[in-house]
């Protein structure tokens, strides 16, 4: 992919920007507590679908998308990616409310190993020397949290896992980026009504208007993002936005060493590095090969 210097600073700045969204989120959803994981899920959801419904009326691609909804398997795989996105979005939002945020940035930095280990077991691929390597040092990294705390990292792995699956799962479907947040925040759409219902709002008019304010606005602070990043996606070469996503867990981990007060223990700092050291091995790999190509 040939890319002009004008397009290489508009793709940059449309990715940077994403995972600058990325990296603060957690300054945002923390505003809408005392509201519960659950309900924060369920408003995600909700407000989500009229602005990508928007954004697909706008594009003209609405029609397409419904097209796709009348296929059964788009649809099956589309209810999967569902639970895991929601599943993704709740302890993400659990994480940041509980002071685990730090916790939820080592889970998106282990996700490109995650997905190698994902795209291994799925999907048959072939491993090379340094991504064996970086899979080994993140397992080390659990390991050695196993043992010094006596537990799993539970949420590291499963911010990490939920999101490698659900890209695993939008390789089975033809819907791009925005057709599937619509079609999956679709599909969660009267789970997440018959909450508000149940709940009596899911926290909506029981905590201030500060606090519902942040509720109604989640649909465009989920979807501006993720039309950034498709909108870069599509003027830059792809590893060069790979190597801009490191932007977003690295601004979550300073977001919650700083303004969000949290601490980080040595055990913890070791497996970060590990799983640094891991994520490096397999972008220089990445460098090296496109290199060796172009020459």
């Amino acid at each position: 992919m040939d890319v002009s210097t004008q397009q290489l600073r508009k793709g940059l700045a449309l990715a940077v920007m994403a995972n600058i969204i990325w990296g603060v989120s957690a300054l945002y959803w923390i505003e809408t507590h005392p509201v519960s994981p659950a309900d924060v899920v369920a408003h995600r959801a909700i407000w989500s679908l009229p602005v990508a419904a928007l954004v697909l009326i706008l594009a003209g691609r609405l029609s397409a998308t419904w097209a796709l909804l009348k296929q059964l398997k788009t649809l099956l795989w589309s209810l999967l990616g569902t639970v895991l996105l929601s599943l993704n979005w709740g302890v993400f939002v659990y994480a940041v409310s509980t002071g685990r945020a730090t916790e939820a940035s080592l889970g998106y930095f282990m996700l490109p190993l995650l997905t190698i280990i994902v795209g291994r077991v799925v999907f048959q691929e072939v491993l090379g020397l340094a991504q064996r390597i970086a899979v080994a040092l993140a397992l080390c990294a659990v390991l050695m949290q196993i043992v010094s705390f006596g537990s799993l990292p539970w949420v590291s792995l499963v911010v990490s896992s939920s999101f490698a699956l659900y890209g695993a799962m939008r390789k089975k479907i033809e819907a791009d980026t925005m057709q599937g947040l619509f079609i999956e925040t679709l599909c969660m759409a009267p789970f997440a009504l018959a909450w508000l219902w149940a709940t009596g709002g899911a926290g909506m008019g029981q905590h201030g208007i500060k606090v519902d304010v942040f509720l109604l606005m989640a649909g465009i602070f989920t979807t501006a993002p993720l039309l950034t990043y498709v909108a870069a996606s599509r003027l830059l070469p792809l590893n060069i936005v790979g190597l801009t996503s490191y932007l977003g867990p690295s601004l979550q981990l300073l977001v919650a060493q700083t303004l969000l007060g949290e601490s980080i223990d040595l055990v913890t700092a070791f497996s970060f590095a590990l799983v640094w050291l891991g994520v490096l091995l397999v972008s220089g790999q990445g460098v090296m090969k496109r290199k060796h190509l172009h020459s």
